[in-house]
C-alpha cells in the first residue's frame, strides 16, 4: 500500500514538474515577445520612477517645450512628438548606461517601464506649451492681436486686452490644467480594461517602446548615430543661416526657389529643417492637404480677391485691416476650421453615443469583447498589473474638487469679465465632456478638445455681452479645452502603461510632475520668444495665426456676421459646406476614393501663414516616400531618429538665437534677392 502511495506520489510529482516546465516555457515565450512583462519580475511602482529618469524627463520636456513653442508661434501646426520623445529617452539612457559600464560602474537595468515614465513626463511637460493657449486664446488677448483685429471693428472691445505676463500665466495654467488630471481617474478601469478602447496613438507608442527594448544593441547604435548626425547638421545649418538674416525678408528663409513671382505669393522652399522633419513624421495626407490649401488660397483665391480691390473693399485700407484682403484670409480660414470641427464633433459624439448604447443594450458594458475566459494570458497579466497598482478614487474626487474650487476663485479675479457662475457650470459639465472626448479618442484617435473649446467660446461670448464677451469667450474656451485635453492625454498614457506593464500609479505621478514643470517652463519659453521676436506680425516669421483666428471667432460670437467684410459671408458659407462635403465623401464613399480626400482643418493653416512651410513639409514627405521605396526596413528603423534629429537641432538653435536677439546682437549680413530689371 505504501509502495502504491509512493508510486502515485511520484507520478503526481512528475506530472507537476511537467506542468511547471510547460508553464515556464509559456512564460519564456511571453517574455521573449514582451520583455520584463512577467508578474514575477514586475518592479514595484516606486522603483519605476528613478532620479536619472526624472532628470532626462525634465531636460526633454524643456527642449521640446522650446521646439513646440516655436512651431506654435510660427504656423500653429505641431506634429505628434510622443514617439520622438520615447526614442530620445531610450537613446539617452541607453548611451548613458553604456558609458558608465565602460568606466567600470555598475548601473541598474534600463527597463521599458522607466522608458515609459520618461516619455510620459516629457510629453506632459511640453503638452502645456502646445495646448496652453500661447499661440491662440491667451496670445489673442494681447494688444498687438487687438490692433490686428481692427481697433474700429465692432465687437473688438478695448477692454478685452491682457498683456502676457509670467505670474498670471503660471497661475492660470496651474488651476486649469490640474483639474483635467483628476477628472477621469474614477473611470480609469472602465475606459482601459472593461471597454478595452484602443487609443491608437497610445498603443503605437507602447508597441515602439516594447520594440526598442527587444531590439539588439546594433539597432540602437544605428539610431543614436542617425539622430546625432542629423541633429548636428540641423543645428549647424540654423547657425549658418543666422549670419545671412540681418534684416526683415533676408536670408535663406526667403530664398525664391521657384522665382520672384512665386515668392511674392509665398511659394518657396525656406530650408527649415524643423518643418522638413515634421513632414517626415506627419502622414502624406496631412502634407498634401497643406499644399492643396496653399494652392487654393495663395495660388487662386487671394490673387483673385486682391484684383477686386476698390469694388469689394476700399483701396485706401491698410493691408492688415480686417475689412481688406486680410479679413477674408482670417474669416475664410475660420469657416473651414468650423466646418471640419463641427462635422467631426457631431460624428465622434454620435459614434460615442451609439457605441455606449450598443454595449448597454447587449448588457456587455463591463465585458467589452466577450468572456473573461476568452482573454489571453497576456491580457490577464496586463489587466492584473494595471488594476493592482490602483489609484484610490478619493484622490480623483478630492483633486477635482480642490482644483475646481481654486479655479472658481482665481479665474474671475484674473479675468473679471468671466463671471464665477460660468466657471462653475464649466466644471459641472467637464466630467461628462471629458468622458465623451476620451471615449471618442479611444475609438478614433481624434482628440476633439479644441472643438469643445470653440463651442464654449461662442456660447460664452454670446452670453456675456459686447463688453465682456470677448475675454469671457477666450478664457472659457481655455478652461474647457484644457480640462478635456489633459484628461484625454492621461487616458492615452494609461493605455501605453497598460501595454508596457507600467504601474498606472507611477504613470499618474509622473504626469503630475510633468504638468507642474510644464506650467512653469511653457510661459518662460513663450515670453522668451515674445520678447526676443516680433510675435504676431503677419509678415514676420512668428505669425501666430491662431491668436488672430481665435480673437475673431470671439468677435463673431459677440457681434454676429456684421463683423465680416463685404461678400465674405457667402464665401464662408461655401467653404463651410465644402469642409462638410469633403468629410462626408471620406466617410461614406469607397475607401479607394475616401482615402484621397484632404483634411479641411489642415488646409486652413496656409490661408493665413502662406505656402512655404507646406512645401517644407512635402519635402519631408517625399524623403519618407523615396526612402520606403528604396529600403523599407532601414526606413522604418531610421525615420523617427532622423526626423527627431532635424526637429531638435534647428529647434534647439532657437535658444541661442533668442538670447542673441535679446542682447541686440544682429546678424552681420542681409542676403536678399531682387528683380534684375528694376
Amino acid at each position: 500500500m505504501g509502495d502504491k502511495l509512493e508510486a502515485v506520489s511520484m507520478q503526481e510529482e512528475k506530472e507537476k514538474k511537467e506542468i511547471e516546465r510547460e508553464d515556464a516555457e509559456e512564460d519564456d515565450h511571453v517574455e521573449l515577445s514582451d520583455p520584463e512583462g512577467s508578474n514575477k519580475r514586475q518592479q514595484p511602482w516606486t522603483k519605476q520612477i528613478t532620479i536619472r529618469g526624472l532628470v532626462v524627463s525634465i531636460l526633454l520636456g524643456i527642449v521640446y517645450s522650446v521646439i513646440v513653442m516655436k512651431l506654435n508661434l510660427t504656423t500653429g501646426l505641431v506634429p505628434q512628438l510622443n514617439v520622438s520623445a520615447a526614442l530620445l529617452a531610450f537613446l539617452i539612457i541607453r548611451s548613458w548606461t553604456k558609458v558608465l559600464q565602460r568606466a567600470g560602474y555598475v548601473t541598474r537595468p534600463f527597463t521599458k517601464q522607466e522608458n515609459t515614465m520618461i516619455q510620459t513626463c516629457a510629453v506632459a511637460c511640453y503638452s502645456i506649451a502646445v495646448g496652453g493657449g500661447f499661440g491662440s486664446y491667451l496670445l489673442g488677448l494681447s494688444r498687438k492681436i487687438y490692433e490686428l483685429s481692427g481697433e474700429d471693428t465692432e465687437g473688438n472691445s478695448r477692454r478685452a486686452i491682457k498683456e502676457p505676463g509670467l505670474g498670471w500665466m503660471i497661475g492660470y495654467l496651474f488651476v486649469v490644467c490640474f483639474v483635467g488630471l483628476f477628472v477621469l481617474i474614477p473611470l480609469r478601469k472602465i475606459v482601459i480594461v472593461d471597454l478595452k478602447l484602443t487609443y491608437p496613438s497610445g498603443l503605437a507608442t507602447a508597441v515602439l517602446i516594447n520594440g526598442f527594448h527587444s531590439q539588439g544593441d546594433q539597432m540602437a547604435k544605428k539610431q543614436v548615430r542617425g539622430f546625432m548626425k542629423y541633429f548636428s547638421i540641423s543645428f549647424l545649418w540654423g547657425f549658418f543661416q543666422w549670419f545671412y538674416s540681418g534684416k526683415e525678408n533676408c536670408g535663406f528663409k526667403q530664398f525664391p526657389t521657384f522665382g520672384l513671382q512665386a515668392w511674392k505669393q509665398t511659394f518657396y522652399f525656406d530650408f527649415s529643417m524643423t518643418y522638413v522633419g515634421a513632414g517626415m513624421i506627419c502622414s502624406h495626407l496631412v502634407n498634401l492637404s497643406l499644399l492643396l490649401g496653399a494652392v487654393l488660397s495663395y495660388g487662386i483665391m487671394w490673387p483673385l480677391i486682391d484684383r477686386l480691390k476698390g469694388h469689394w473693399f476700399s483701396e485706401s485700407l491698410k493691408e492688415s485691416d480686417m475689412k481688406s484682403l486680410y479679413g477674408y484670409k482670417v474669416f475664410l480660414s475660420v469657416a473651414l476650421i468650423l466646418g471640419d470641427g463641427l462635422y467631426n464633433f457631431l460624428k465622434i459624439l454620435s459614434v460615442t453615443v451609439i457605441n455606449i448604447y450598443g454595449r448597454i443594450k447587449t448588457k456587455n458594458l463591463n465585458a467589452a469583447d466577450g468572456d473573461e475566459k476568452k482573454k489571453s494570458l497576456e491580457d490577464l497579466k496586463h489587466n492584473e498589473i494595471f488594476l493592482r497598482e490602483n489609484i484610490p478614487m478619493w484622490i480623483g474626487v478630492a483633486g477635482y474638487l480642490v482644483f475646481s474650487i481654486l479655479s472658481i476663485i482665481v479665474i474671475p479675479i484674473m479675468f473679471p469679465q468671466l463671471k464665477w457662475y460660468y466657471v462653475v457650470i464649466a466644471y459641472i459639465l467637464a466630467p461628462s465632456l471629458s468622458f465623451c472626448n476620451a471615449y471618442g479618442a479611444g475609438l478614433t484617435d481624434i482628440n476633439m478638445a479644441y472643438n469643445y473649446g470653440k463651442v464654449a467660446l461662442f456660447v460664452l461670448a454670446a452670453l456675456s455681452g459686447r463688453e465682456n464677451g470677448l475675454v469671457a469667450g477666450m478664457v472659457g474656451c481655455g478652461i474647457v479645452k484644457s480640462v478635456v485635453s489633459v484628461a484625454c492625454i492621461l487616458m492615452q498614457d494609461f493605455k501605453t502603461a497598460h501595454c508596457t506593464y507600467t504601474s498606472p500609479r507611477a504613470m499618474f505621478l509622473n504626469q503630475v510632475i510633468g504638468t507642474a514643470i510644464g506650467c512653469v517652463v511653457a510661459p518662460i519659453s513663450f515670453l522668451l520668444f515674445y520678447k526676443a521676436f516680433d510675435v504676431g506680425n503677419p509678415h514676420g516669421e512668428f505669425k501666430a495665426p491662431y491668436a488672430l483666428i481665435y480673437r475673431n471667432m470671439a468677435v463673431i460670437g459677440v457681434q454676429g456676421f456684421s463683423a465680416l467684410p463685404q461678400h465674405c459671408l457667402q464665401l464662408c458659407y461655401g467653404l463651410f459646406a465644402s469642409a462638410v462635403a469633403v468629410n462626408l465623401v471620406r466617410d461614406f464613399s469607397p475607401e479607394k476614393i475616401g482615402k484621397w480626400m484632404p483634411l479641411p482643418m489642415v488646409m486652413a493653416l496656409p490661408f493665413l501663414v502662406g505656402a512655404y512651410f507646406a512645401i517644407d513639409m512635402c519635402v519631408g514627405s517625399l524623403v519618407v516616400y523615396l526612402w520606403h521605396k528604396r529600403n523599407p526596413k532601414k526606413a522604418e528603423l531610421m525615420i523617427p531618429a532622423v526626423a527627431s534629429g532635424l526637429i531638435c537641432g534647428e529647434g534647439l538653435w532657437t535658444l541661442p538665437a533668442s538670447i542673441l536677439a535679446l542682447a541686440k546682437i544682429q546678424p552681420p549680413i542681409c542676403m536678399k534677392f531682387l528683380d534684375s530689371k528694376k
